[in-house]
This record gives structure tokens, C-alpha cells and sequence, in this order.
């Protein structure tokens, strides 16, 4: 038996005591579900779940600190030190109504708990104090087979918990599996049920699906599964969207994401897999031919792409400050190929934005995705170093309580007048806070702008230095 570990971790000790001090009060007891699947996988388990013949007020009595989380179901919380061990009750369930709960329950022994589950992967019972593997449903030789594949017949599991369609996707992109036959067309036969599932719960493994390293296997077999045109039916129409072969080689918008998502880093943020997903999310509503030319044009679709990121992230209960973030690197993707043309106050000011190291790896998945030069990026990295070096660009340097103080009234002209103070700022104009003054009590004792227009609508300060750039993508690409 491969799962015996004399140098386990604290984690898995203190799961294998559990199960002891279960087994000592005379109540059969196994590790179940994800974990011996991982153990038998040789990965390490994130967590331990049990399951026993000890019902939930046996399980309070036998352990100082317990959470009755779902004690109707036999499910309770055990908390030993900084960790909590789901522990369940045996149970077979029956008459589903709703595509998610059970209408009737009853506890029952480990072979019926074994069989209720979804998928046989995570069907199998492990005995770590007698270190004896316990499997009534076939999942090691699944596991062995690479093959996820539902206990029992496939559409009786699904119309048990229609969540489990997209389970079936996510755990076979994440182990790098394939699904059996017979359970991948019960998943195509039943993708529209997914729809009666919550947001959240569909965003969270969405969440899931979308890691590094099986974020584009994830994406295609949603694409295969008829789910993606159920819960991201804006990105089913990437799928024949036909971009210009001298910006994107690579094919359609939906292989281009493929491509993104293959790039992504084992550590990206959790947003990163979203921006790349949403950032050419409005391309097929926007594209349009030159009839002369014949290349294919997005015209503004990062703007409608903003929008329609929003719209979507919202409709997945997505948190606010996550959803604001994902739409601005959305709307912003398209200046990062200007930068080597902008002047340095514009510059500075994408490189000070909040959102900016998630629009920066956006950017580079992006080029990674499509033509492979890395040169701008190159730039804005070393841009960011440098200016790492100059706190004092961050801050403003005179407020507006200052003009105030200066004789100004408050206003339009007060926020018209700081904007070009920072304008200044940022171009190198102006360095100190004395400079700052100096300069305003000079515009605000000055002769009005001419004829010509308010001159602080001109800039002045110079373009950044640095190599003349290379032609770039159309902004409409």
C-alpha cells in the first residue's frame, strides 16, 4: 500500500489521530474523497476529510472543539490547533427535486456513503490507522486509467447536483484526465441544466478551472462539454472570430485566449486568468472587414469590452473591488502598445495607476499570445524600476487647501489648475513643493489665456527618451 508515510506532515498526522480516537470509541472511521485520491495520485492533500458512523452528537462528545456546519446532513467541523476536519456522517441520500439537495437522507455504513458520491476518483475510503484502501466503486483502476467518470449512471449523478456537470470538467483538466465516454455525453446532454445553478457557486469553480498550469485545457473542454456557451456564452462567440493574420497569427480570438492562458505563471494573481479572458471579450460584436484590404478591424472593442467584462463579472457575484480591477485592465489594454510614444507624464501616469502590475502581466500574456515581441513590456518594466527611485513623483505636491490659501476659490478652476500641476509634476516641470507654489501664484496673478485657449490645456513637457518605436498595432486591433 503506497499511502503509509512515517515522515507525514502535521496535517496528515493530526487527520490520521482523528480517525484513531473515531475507531477507540467504536466507530468505524476513513479518510474519503480528494485526499486519498491525491495520496494515491503522490500529491499532497490540502485537506483531510473523514467520514464515520459516528453521528454528529457523538462526534461533539468525543472532541473538545467541534462547528455543527451541516448537522442535519451528519456534517460537523473539528478543529484541532489551526486547522478544521470536515467530518460526516455515513449517509445515502435520495429524491433530488432541486439539481443540488437531497429531499430525503438517511445515515447508513461506509459502503452506501461510498456509492452516493459523484465521481469513483473520489469514491475511494482510506483506513490510515490499518493502512488498508477500501474501494466499492472502481476509482483506483480509474485512477490508474486517468479517467473521470461518474459512480452509477451518469445522468442519475448529474440530476442529483447539476453542478457536477462542470465539476467533471474542472477535475479533468486539473488532474490532466479524460472524461469517459459515457459521462462526457451525459455532460453535453445536460449542459443547459447548469444554468439552475447559483452564480457563486458556478464562479467558484469557474475559479478553479482557470489555474495555472490547466487553465487552457479547462477552457477547451468547456468549449467541447456545450458548457461554456451556457455560463460564458460571450466568450462561445470567440470561438469563430476571425482576427487579421498580421497582428494574430495565431487564429481565432478563442485560440488566442488559449494561448494567454497557457502563459499564465503558477503564481498569477487571481484575477490575471479573468482579464485575459474578458480583455477581447467585445471583438466579436465589434469586428468589421475593409473591403479594399480585407483585414479585420475591432473598432473601440475595448471600451464595449469594459462594459460587457462588468456586465458578465457582476452576473457571477464577482467581489467589487475584483470586478473594478478585471473592467480597467480591460479598458486600458489597448494603450500599453503606445507607451514607447508617450510622453512621460502620460507615461507616469499608467505606471502609477493601481491596476497597473495586473494590466502589465496582461500585456504580456497578450504578446505572448499573438506576435511574441516583449519589447514594450521590456520598457514598462524597467520604466517601473526607475521609477521605484523617485517617491516623490507618488504624491502630489501642493493640494487644493493650498490654492486655496493662494487666494483661489473652490471650483472648477481649482480642479482645472491641480491637474496641471500634476501634469508638470509627472513631466519633471516641477520638483518641490516651493516650486509648486511659485509656479501657481504666477498662473493665478497672470494675464488670462488668449484667444487661442486656455494654455493649460497644451502640454509641455517631453517625450520620454527613448529608441524611436517600432510601428505598432492599429488601435483597433
Amino acid at each position: 500500500m503506497i499511502m503509509s508515510n512515517p515522515r507525514a506532515g502535521p496535517l496528515q498526522r493530526t487527520a490520521t489521530d482523528l480517525v484513531r480516537r473515531l475507531q477507540a470509541a467504536g466507530f468505524p472511521a476513513f479518510w474519503v474523497g480528494g485526499c486519498v485520491r491525491d495520496l494515491l495520485l503522490g500529491r499532497d492533500p490540502g485537506d483531510y476529510d473523514i467520514a464515520t458512523a459516528a453521528l454528529p452528537e457523538q462526534v461533539e462528545k468525543l472532541f473538545t472543539r467541534t462547528i455543527a456546519v451541516g448537522r442535519k446532513f451528519g456534517v460537523m467541523l473539528v478543529v484541532e490547533g489551526h486547522h478544521q476536519f470536515q467530518v460526516a456522517t455515513f449517509r445515502a441520500e435520495a429524491d433530488y427535486q432541486d439539481g443540488r439537495r437531497p429531499s430525503q437522507l438517511t445515515f447508513g455504513d461506509a459502503r452506501a456513503d461510498a456509492c452516493r458520491r459523484d465521481f469513483t476518483v473520489n469514491g475511494l475510503f482510506y483506513d490510515p490507522v490499518q493502512n488498508q484502501l477500501r474501494d466499492w466503486v472502481g476509482g483506483e483502476a480509474d485512477l490508474r486509467a486517468k479517467l473521470i467518470r461518474t459512480i452509477g449512471s451518469p445522468e442519475e449523478r448529474f440530476a442529483e447536483d447539476h453542478l457536477r456537470l462542470l465539476r467533471a470538467v474542472r477535475l479533468a483538466a486539473q488532474l490532466e484526465f479524460q472524461i469517459e465516454e459515457g459521462t462526457f455525453a451525459a455532460v453535453r446532454a445536460g449542459a443547459p441544466k447548469i444554468r439552475g445553478i447559483s452564480a457563486e457557486r458556478i464562479r467558484d469553480e469557474l475559479c478553479k478551472l482557470l489555474c495555472a498550469p490547466h487553465a487552457a485545457r479547462g477552457l477547451d473542454l468547456l468549449r467541447q462539454s456545450g458548457l461554456l456557451e451556457q455560463v460564458l456564452p460571450e466568450l462561445a462567440a470567440t470561438i469563430t472570430c476571425e482576427q487579421s493574420p498580421d497582428f494574430h497569427p495565431e487564429g481565432t480570438v478563442f485560440d488566442h485566449l488559449k494561448l494567454m492562458l497557457e502563459r499564465l505563471p503558477p503564481d498569477a494573481d487571481p484575477s490575471v486568468p479573468w482579464a485575459v479572458l474578458l480583455h477581447d471579450v467585445a471583438k466579436p460584436v465589434t469586428a468589421s472587414k475593409d473591403p479594399n484590404t480585407g483585414s479585420i478591424h475591432f473598432y473601440g472593442h475595448e471600451k464595449i469590452g469594459a462594459e460587457m467584462a462588468r456586465d458578465i463579472l457582476e452576473r457571477l457575484r464577482f467581489p467589487r473591488k475584483q470586478t473594478d480591477e478585471i473592467v480597467q485592465a480591460v479598458l486600458g489594454h489597448m494603450q500599453f502598445k503606445d507607451a514607447l510614444e508617450m510622453r512621460k507624464a502620460t507615461l507616469r501616469r499608467l505606471l502609477l495607476r493601481p491596476t497597473f502590475p495586473l494590466e502589465l502581466e496582461l500585456h504580456r500574456l497578450d504578446c505572448l499570445g499573438s506576435h511574441g515581441r516583449l519589447d514594450v513590456y521590456d520598457f514598462l518594466v524597467e520604466q517601473a524600476r526607475q521609477l521605484q527611485h523617485q517617491p516623490q513623483i507618488r504624491p502630489a505636491l501642493i493640494k487644493g487647501d493650498d490654492l486655496i490659501a493662494l487666494g483661489m476659490k473652490p471650483g472648477p478652476e481649482l480642479g482645472a489648475l491641480l491637474a496641471e500641476l500634476r501634469e508638470k509634476q509627472l513631466a519633471d516641470d516641477l520638483k518641490t513643493p516651493d516650486e509648486a507654489r511659485e509656479w501657481a501664484r504666477e498662473r493665478i496673478g497672470g494675464p488670462p489665456a488668449g484667444p487661442s485657449g486656455d494654455e493649460r490645456s497644451q502640454p509641455t513637457e517631453p517625450r520620454s527618451k527613448s529608441q524611436a518605436p517600432a510601428p505598432r498595432p492599429s488601435s483597433d486591433d
